[in-house]
């Protein structure tokens, strides 16, 4: 008697456990099923390319327009960390305006910088997978820009480079910070001589502040229906 009691536990227990075990697999199926409401994987996928390149064109665009960068308190690029002291010796000797000069010089190579952006940017959003998507519309409201950023910093470093050393000749950046250094290290009594990389700096704070005013675009389409101008980007944001 106690072995048919036990058999029939057992059973019971398998039971149970294959109906949990059903259940789960259920749940994680269903995220890659067509909702009820219509909305399909291949919805969010493209919803999600069509908010990503929205984005990534809306905010490229601000940027690289005059004033992007300068006129930016949060996205300013100022003097390199390891140059403030260089800064703060300069504006003390009366060299306001040379060290005024290179900080324009700096966001306006930023700004013509930013104009190259989109094709690198449109490239890494064609390749996004349906997976891809859904784990960008579930994730944080600025997931889409870390999937963004985690297909494009180095091609765009890359690609940046050099137009950042280009632009900085051409608003002669490169020729304010020769005459910074230069002035810097004639100053007697200066100790350390001093040089950082211009070209690798203003490089990353371009790229920084484009990934923040992606961020700044996606935040809106999340949280904005007015920011969701076509039928696909309110169908997928507001079934979220």
């Amino acid at each position: 008697m106690k072995k048919y009691v036990l058999i029939l536990a057992l059973l019971g227990f398998q039971t149970l456990h294959a109906q949990k075990l059903g259940n789960l697999i259920k749940k994680a199926t269903s995220a890659l099923e067509p909702s009820k409401s219509g909305l399909s994987t291949d919805d969010i996928a493209n919803g999600l390319k069509e908010a990503l390149q929205k984005g990534a064109q809306t905010g490229t665009q601000k940027l690289s327009t005059p004033g992007g960068f300068l006129e930016n308190a949060a996205l300013k690029i100022m003097m390199p960390p390891e140059a403030q002291k260089i800064e703060a010796t300069l504006r003390r000797l009366g060299f306001n305006q040379l060290v005024d000069d290179m900080i324009v010089s700096m966001n306006r190579a930023a700004e013509d910088a930013c104009k190259t952006a989109v094709p690198i940017f449109t490239t890494a959003i064609k390749e996004m997978t349906i997976t891809d998507g859904i784990n960008i519309l579930r994730g944080s409201d600025t997931s889409a820009t870390a999937y963004l950023r985690s297909k494009t910093n180095t091609a765009l470093a890359q690609s940046f480079s050099p137009i950042i050393k280009t632009s900085l000749d051409k608003v002669n950046a490169t020729k304010h910070w020769e005459k910074i250094i230069s002035t810097y290290n004639s100053v007697p009594l200066i100790g350390k001589k001093m040089n950082p990389d211009l070209v690798g700096y203003v490089t990353d704070k371009s790229l920084s502040g484009i990934y923040t005013e992606i961020a700044s675009q996606e935040k809106d389409i999340r949280a904005n229906p007015a920011a969701r101008t076509t039928d696909l980007l309110r169908k997928v944001f507001e079934k979220k």
